[in-house]
């Protein structure tokens, strides 16, 4: 009988350890790793999209132009805009800090970085270690515009865009230059025949459809998605630059003939104009851009622009052109404040405005406001001496920006039909 205790006891006690351990595992799988689970999620290895392909593009391009000190910075329009959306977030994150890839984990074919020229070093040797860490790089490269005015040197090229392809995501580095006015320029993308138009979806690249013109942006390093970049400070001031960012090269050949036919006016009264014309137009620049009130070089100055790329020295004023939409009530007195008293005003604001403005050494500036209609647009003009009204029509156009005695203005991008609307067909004796 003893022995059969025994047994029992001993299977019960072994029966109870086996409840025991059972208990132990249950209690282990649904209670403490539930607990210490949250923490272990968040770790670096487990962090969400951080494994896209677009982050590992973007994470291998970073250290790539950060060892080689590139310093380039983000303009993906996308991107800046999300920046922008949590840019509280985005300022308070340091590096490691978050757990799940917000910017660069949006699937896209391209994501955009910009890199201004003069502070690049070893262009040829970053080339070759980008292709050694995996990249397929394609470098896109043209002649200078600026140099198109001088035989001798037209022939010089420089680099405007590389993309650079990493599995199946690319990093479209544009190449940004510096332009008198203190402007930051990019060239068009154009793909030459020898190019493989399927290396990446081109049509899809946001910049190089076209040059470009963009303030020079003051950066910030930030942190996103674990990544050090430098972005600009404003980035929604850059990315509303984008789709007004087209630029078109006044046309120095052209110039160049045309002074061959008609000798250029080097006299001391016309330098004289050309730097009074210039210091006009540079304080108008100032006044009517501190009230956000957007321009353009309109008539003679436009011609100037188009003909012969310098201010027309015979012209005896500077002529601008704005959207009566833009109009501010206080522009007349924003001029007085610069030292530009005013000395005419025709027309009223609801139809056939003009201002005119005393600048100094007798050179006179005239501002044109243009109403816009369904198919046309016109300005109103007024004969001074006898008061008579006229009305001006233009086929509707758009604005590019260009570079104009060492600025950066706003020109009709649809050029020479406005300047026929003003001058007729032939403007060559004008």
């Amino acid at each position: 009988m003893s022995r059969i205790n025994k047994n029992v006891v001993l299977a019960l006690l072994t029966l109870t350890s086996s409840a025991f351990l059972l208990f132990q595992l249950y209690y282990y799988k649904h209670y403490l790793s539930t607990k210490n689970g949250a923490g272990l999620s968040k770790s670096k290895g487990s962090r969400i999209g951080f494994d896209s392909t677009q982050w590992r593009a973007v994470k291998k391009f970073i250290m790539l132009t950060s060892n080689q000190n590139v310093p380039v910075f983000l303009i993906d329009p996308l991107v800046l805009e999300l920046i922008n959306k949590n840019f509280e977030q985005v300022k308070n994150t340091s590096q490691g800090s978050i757990s799940q890839c917000t910017f660069f984990c949006v699937p896209r074919d391209f994501t955009a970085f910009a890199l201004q020229y003069h502070l690049w070093k070893n262009e040829e040797g970053w080339f070759r270690i980008a292709e050694n860490m995996g990249f397929q790089c394609l470098k896109i490269e043209s002649k200078d515009p600026r140099l198109d005015g001088i035989d001798s040197l037209s022939g010089t090229e420089i680099p405007l865009h590389y993309i650079c392809k990493l599995a199946t995501h690319a990093i479209h580095l544009v190449v940004f230059h510096e332009r008198s006015g203190n402007y930051l320029w990019h060239g068009h993308l154009r793909l030459k025949e020898h190019i493989d138009r399927k290396f990446v979806p081109f049509r899809k690249l946001q910049f190089g459809r076209y040059p470009g013109a963009f303030d020079r942006p003051e950066l910030q390093q930030v942190t996103l998605d674990g990544l050090e970049v430098l972005i600009p400070k404003d980035p929604m001031h850059f990315v509303e630059e984008v789709p007004h960012s087209r630029f078109i090269e006044c046309r120095y050949k052209e110039a160049r003939a045309f002074f061959q036919q008609y000798l250029d006016d080097n006299t001391v009264e016309a330098m004289a104009f050309r730097k009074s014309a210039k210091e006009l137009l540079q304080l108008a620049a100032k006044t009517l851009n501190k009230l956000g009130v957007p321009f353009w070089l309109s008539s003679g100055t436009c011609l100037g622009w188009y003909r012969q790329c310098n201010i027309i020295p015979y012209s005896k004023d500077v002529d601008l052109g704005i959207f009566i939409r833009d109009y501010k009530s206080d522009i007349i007195l924003a001029f007085q404040d610069a030292g530009l008293p005013l000395k005419h005003k025709f027309g009223k604001v609801e139809d056939s405005l003009e201002l005119s403005f005393q600048g100094k050494d007798d050179v006179k500036l005239d501002i044109f406001f243009f109403y816009e209609e369904t198919d046309h647009v016109w300005n109103g003009g007024t004969q001074a001496k006898t008061g008579k009204k006229f009305k001006y029509l233009f086929p509707k156009f758009t604005l590019c920006w260009t570079e104009f005695v060492d600025m950066k203005v706003r020109v009709p991008c649809e050029t020479l039909e406005y300047i026929e609307a003003n001058y007729g067909k032939n403007q060559q004796g004008t």
